[in-house]
């Protein structure tokens, strides 16, 4: 093998850290493989490096087996045939036969080199890995340094690199080499593949979460809670507070005053709408107050679909309904994913409807707990003064 292999070996041990024993044992492995596609599959080998020599042997292994005749030549010897070569030789031991081609050098070198090159990915994607793991979910800045047809790609804080996948990328920023830009680290892959390794976020509810507990100390220290983020990233959030100080009023400590808080948040984010609403275990009044955006906007009631556990129907006054519902239905759309409710938006006129239905709804449940000799149940509305 060449001279060159044994050095690499020693550098790399000594450089980064990748202990050459550990190289050695896979080239081992690596050529064994080798032997067999190359050579003779049926041949068990074993293959020994020197790495101080810088050579390579291939041995064939056979075991002592008693009697004169073996069932298989490969791997077996007879007892009698291993006594003309040691008299010490017993039933079980193991004899090493070299069989070292003699164009095998080539072969060695070239698997050797591919080993070298694998392992020093490995030991570089495992050392970026420990490296940045301890940050996933946290706030990185990074600079953005250029784009393929697949990811954008962020140069991080000592030189390493993250992709931002393009359903990671705000649709309503455009990116340029060199912009300074707050991305959230969403994933490091350990696994030994071609590819980026650190991913990163622009659009990740927790980006939202992680900029305001910078900017708000309340949130950072845990007196003020985010209980939930629902998100169309570049445009608008619903963010969901509660505070654990009967003093202090959580929305109003997120939007800070005369909203400065809020609009740091908002800069950030390159104009996304932030709508701050106050968390409740509730749901009917969770329900609401996700939905409201202003607080002329009136819900007259919550009702629960005894069919389905996550299922309502909001009724509203009709000429609120398109300001219930939101340009293109978001903000039901976001109000339904932050309570984790199907919400269905229905205008007052459609009252007698929607009680019709739900009642239809609770009289099919009845008759189906009849039929298993169970209580007969009503469904349950609220109605808001």
């Amino acid at each position: 093998m060449s001279k060159e292999i044994v050095v690499a070996l020693d550098a790399l041990e000594n450089e980064r850290g990748i202990q050459a024993d550990v190289l050695v044992d896979a080239i081992e492995v690596a050529l064994e493989k080798a032997y067999e596609e190359n050579y003779d599959n049926e041949t068990n080998v074993e293959v020994k490096f020197n790495r101080q020599r810088g050579t390579i042997k291939v041995y064939q292994v056979k075991t002592v087996v008693e009697g004169d005749v073996v069932e298989n030549h490969n791997t077996q010897i007879s007892l009698h045939d291993a006594h003309q070569l040691h008299k010490d030789y017993e039933i079980g031991d193991q004899i090493k036969f070299e069989i070292t081609p003699s164009d095998f050098g080539r072969l060695a070198a070239g698997k050797a080199k591919q080993i070298i090159i694998q392992k020093v990915r490995e030991a570089e994607r495992l050392k970026v890995y420990n490296e940045y793991k301890d940050d996933l979910d946290e706030i990185i800045t990074g600079e953005v340094a250029y784009q393929d047809n697949r990811y954008l790609y962020v140069t991080l804080p000592g030189g390493k690199e993250a992709a931002m996948k393009q359903s990671d990328q705000m649709p309503n920023e455009q990116y340029r080499n060199g912009d300074l830009i707050k991305v959230l680290l969403t994933e490091v892959e350990q696994e030994n593949k071609r590819g980026p390794q650190i991913f990163v976020s622009r659009t990740a509810p927790d980006l939202v979460k992680r900029l305001f507990e910078a900017e708000v100390p309340e949130v950072q220290d845990g007196t003020v809670e985010i209980k939930a983020i629902s998100r169309e990233a570049g445009d608008r959030s619903k963010v969901a507070v509660v505070s654990y100080n009967e003093n202090l009023d959580a929305v109003g400590t997120l939007i800070g005053q005369r909203g400065a808080r809020v609009q740091t948040v908002i800069s950030e984010l390159s104009g996304e709408n932030l709508d701050i609403i106050q968390w409740s275990e509730e749901p009917s009044e969770f329900i609401v107050n996700a939905l409201k955006t202003t607080e002329k906007a009136e819900v007259l009631e919550v009702i629960f679909d005894p069919s389905n556990d996550r299922g309502v129907t909001v009724l509203v006054p009709d000429d609120q309904l398109s300001l219930f519902i939101g340009k293109r239905g978001q903000n039901a759309r976001l109000a339904a994913k932050l309570t984790n409710y199907s919400i269905d938006i229905k205008p007052e006129s459609q009252r007698e409807e929607v009680y019709a239905t739900m009642q239809e709804h609770a009289d099919q449940i009845n008759h189906a707990n009849q039929e298993n000799m169970t209580a007969d149940i009503d469904f349950k509305d609220v109605t808001l003064d």
